[in-house]
This record gives C-alpha cells, sequence and structure tokens, in this order.
C-alpha cells in the first residue's frame, strides 16, 4: 500500500535525494538554465520556491544560508535573481519539453528561473585561485617520467638453445 507517502524516491535514499536536490538547485542558480528529466523537475519545482522565498524574507536568512552553504551563490541568487523576478510570489521556473532521452526515452525537459534569459552563467571555481608551483612540479615530474622511458632497452639475442632455456646477449 502507497499509504501517505509523499513525493518521488527516485531508487535513493533520504541522503541520496538531498544531495540531488541540491545539486539541481546549485546548477540552476549558476546558469539559469539545466537540462533534466521531468520528474526530477517536478520535484524541484516547490524546493526552488521555498529557497527563493526564504531568500527574499529577512527574517529566515539563518534557513537559506543553511541550504545554499556557498557565499558566491547567496549573492547572486540575492542581488541578480530575485530583482528579476519582481513581485511574485512563486512559480519562479518555466519547464519547457525537450524530447525523449536517446538512451532510456526518458522526457527531458529545459527547465529556467523565470526573468532570468539574459542571466549568463558564471564559472564557480573561477574564484578559487589555484597555486602555481602546482602546476610546475606536474611537469618536472612528467619530465623525468618522460626521461625514464625513454632509456634504451638492452636488446637479446634468441638462439636455437633458448627452447633449453639458454639465452645469449
Amino acid at each position: 500500500m502507497r499509504h501517505r507517502v509523499y513525493g518521488k524516491h527516485f531508487g535513493r535514499n533520504i541522503d541520496e535525494r538531498k544531495s540531488l536536490f541540491k545539486g539541481l538547485v546549485h546548477s540552476l542558480i549558476i546558469s539559469g538554465t539545466i537540462l533534466t528529466s521531468e520528474t526530477k523537475a517536478k520535484a524541484v519545482k516547490g524546493l526552488i520556491d521555498k529557497v527563493i522565498n526564504l531568500a527574499k524574507n529577512k527574517k529566515a536568512e539563518n534557513r537559506f544560508q543553511s541550504f545554499l552553504t556557498d557565499k558566491t551563490l547567496q549573492e547572486r541568487l540575492i542581488g541578480e535573481i530575485i530583482p528579476k523576478l519582481g513581485t511574485r510570489t512563486s512559480g519562479y521556473t518555466r519547464t519547457v519539453r525537450i524530447g525523449p532521452r536517446l538512451g532510456d526515452q526518458t522526457t527531458m525537459v529545459k527547465m529556467s528561473l523565470i526573468g532570468t534569459e539574459d542571466l549568463k552563467p558564471f564559472d564557480k571555481m573561477s574564484s578559487v585561485k589555484r597555486p602555481e608551483s602546482s602546476k610546475k612540479e606536474v611537469k618536472k615530474d612528467t619530465v623525468e617520467l618522460k626521461q625514464k622511458i625513454s632509456k634504451p632497452v638492452k636488446k637479446t639475442r634468441i638462439t636455437k638453445n633458448a627452447k633449453k632455456g639458454v639465452i645469449k646477449s
């Protein structure tokens, strides 16, 4: 029986489902549009509305920050996305059916935030500075490996006695 069972489970446990939904919300805020299956889009739609409403509400700032832990995502949502949504209270997303996926015939949709069509996706990792020294170390390691590999191998000559286990060099 299916009494009092709410929502889709997607064959995952609760932690995996939360991670999936969190990842979909993050990628939607980063890029403005995502390609996903229709059932995942329907499942995330209400969550996105809750997150945006929490971001609009100044009193619920702690709950909003606990869901979106990345500061750049919080700033992007508050600074760029919410002003474009205007006076809407819900229905922040739009889904457009694309067609079936070739592998398993799942209906794919393009999910986007309303009013953010001109929103440019940003590279989340661009704010992270990578140390330059690690690149040089990798190059040195590859050069050393190439030198070890390129050493000539001593050729051996196999004679008729090789069958007996005698090899001349």
